[in-house]
């Protein structure tokens, strides 16, 4: 299916129809160098429209304007918690208000199809709404002190950082950039967004709203770029946090720039997630369950159960109903109501996986579903992929490779499975599958991740704290957990006399 003008809302043809600038200050501006860059869709590899390409000198702009936001005296930080809670709520229900422009944007920039980017504008909403009611929560607490012949008050209160510089993926773009803006406004905090220079558009637009609603000037900037201006970001003297979610390797370079004045860091890393079938399981769900954990969202998540273990007894079987679930997937265009996959993001990804399975076909692999080579002649779309015959040393089984390819091993025995599950240098998610709830939460007890889920796979939920093990991250995101991250906390002692 071919995207038209007239397949596209008013609203979104007015959007990208002339070059989108940089949100400094409350104000829509060029680079400072004038630069631009084009934004693509990965369906049909057009351009969409140009976007401003943020430098060192703007980054360090929009950390001017957000210090200003955020130092005594300005209008934000006279804002009560209640006022802010109320702001909050209000920016999550324009969001819903104009859900199908934020998916129609998302869908254009990103790939995925309409339906999954009506869910996560719908997932950024609700985050808005969640953390409204945290804002008029953070509360401290009272400590009692024994020191002989004297009495003292002691408390603990719970404040602001200061200026948060948020580095954003391409995977889920709208819900990443929310992710990071929602709980540092909640806490008071200011912010420096980046988003991936693959998919600037919502981020831009959600700035757009975010001035609609009366969230004051500087308080949310937003600079879109390449990793030129999020470097500037991670060195600036005046960020006084990082949120970053992204790969490991980026991750790891965030934390040595940021080393270099302490500032703080939370970090969302990659994962290579382990999903183990027992024989006992309820294989139709379990068979559903693990082309889901691999597939969703075109396979470029970093909690996707891509690392398949099923036992030996129910190995073919398990094998067969995945094969079926991946050749069932249609893949296709976002705005074909029947495309229930998309594209991988850019020409890029596109290469690095359709690398990964040819490497693994080379070195003795089994495709039972899916190809080595592109499923169309424009776009970079890639069938889903299932690969037997895999050994732990495979690059296809240890690098986390972000496409729809999942790998499958049989395993005998529990202790066999468990340290393999665990051999990686991830743990941001794991799974289990069986009948037996002891054997369930057992094994899940002894997984190393963030997040381990039994008899299902991405059931989630804003409340939730998210984050990993070992070289999936530092810290933790959304839930009350999250919003710890964003604050400091101060002890304070009064002597009673």
């Amino acid at each position: 299916m071919t995207i038209t003008s007239s397949s596209l809302l008013p609203a979104v043809r007015s959007f990208i129809s002339s070059p989108r600038q940089l949100l400094i200050d409350g104000e829509w501006v060029d680079a400072k160098d004038g630069r631009t860059f084009d934004t693509v869709n990965p369906a049909t590899e057009e351009v969409i429209t140009q976007v401003a390409q943020a430098s060192a000198i703007d980054a360090d702009r929009a950390v001017v304007a957000a210090r200003n936001a955020f130092e005594a005296g300005s209008p934000w930080s006279k804002m009560t918690p209640r006022d802010r809670s109320h702001l909050l709520w209000r920016i999550g229900d324009l969001i819903d208000e104009h859900v199908e422009e934020f998916a129609q944007l998302e869908s254009l920039d990103n790939g995925k199809s309409l339906a999954s980017a009506r869910g996560d504008a719908g997932v950024a909403a609700e985050l808005f709404r969640y953390f409204a009611g945290w804002a008029t929560k953070m509360e401290g607490t009272t400590i009692p002190m024994s020191v002989p012949g004297r009495e003292f008050h002691a408390y603990t209160r719970r404040e602001a950082i200061g200026v948060v510089a948020g580095i954003v993926p391409w995977n889920f773009p709208l819900t990443m950039a929310a992710f990071k803006i929602v709980p540092s406004i909640t806490a008071g905090n200011t912010v420096v967004l980046k988003p991936a220079e693959q998919t600037p558009l919502t981020a831009l637009r959600l700035g757009q709203l975010l001035l609609d609603a009366g969230v004051p000037a500087g308080v949310v900037n937003i600079l879109p770029g390449f990793g030129d201006a999020g470097a500037a970001l991670v060195d600036h003297a005046d960020v006084d946090k990082v949120a970053f979610t992204g790969s490991t390797e980026v991750g790891k370079k965030i934390a040595a720039g940021a080393s270099r004045n302490l500032k703080k860091v939370s970090l969302e890393l990659g994962g290579k997630a382990p999903n183990i079938i027992f024989n006992d399981a309820d294989l139709e769900a379990a068979i559903a369950g693990a082309a889901l954990a691999g597939y969703f969202n075109e396979g470029q998540c970093c909690v996707n159960g891509s690392r398949l273990y099923v036992q030996r007894e129910v190995f073919d079987e398990v094998i067969a109903g995945v094969a079926a679930a991946a050749k069932a997937i249609k893949v296709g265009d976002a705005f074909d109501p029947a495309t229930t996959m998309g594209p991988l993001v850019s020409q890029e990804q596109h290469e690095k996986v359709m690398g990964y399975v040819r490497g693994a076909v080379a070195d003795g692999a089994t495709l039972a579903a899916g190809s080595a080579d592109s499923a169309a002649d424009r776009g970079y779309f890639f069938s889903p992929t299932l690969i037997t015959d895999v050994t732990e040393q495979m690059a296809v089984q240890t690098d986390e490779i972000f496409g729809p390819v999942i790998t499958a091993i049989p395993f005998d025995t529990e202790d066999e499975v468990v340290a393999a599950a665990n051999n990686t240098v991830y743990g941001l998610a794991a799974g289990v599958w069986s009948k037996d709830l002891g054997t369930a939460h057992r094994v899940g007890s002894k997984l190393r991740a963030g997040t381990v889920w039994l008899n299902t796979w991405h059931a989630d939920d804003v409340t939730l704290p998210r984050g990993g093990f070992k070289q999936s991250g530092w810290g933790r995101e959304l839930g009350s957990f999250g919003l710890d991250d964003y604050t400091e906390l101060k002890t304070v002692i009064a002597e009673l006399r």
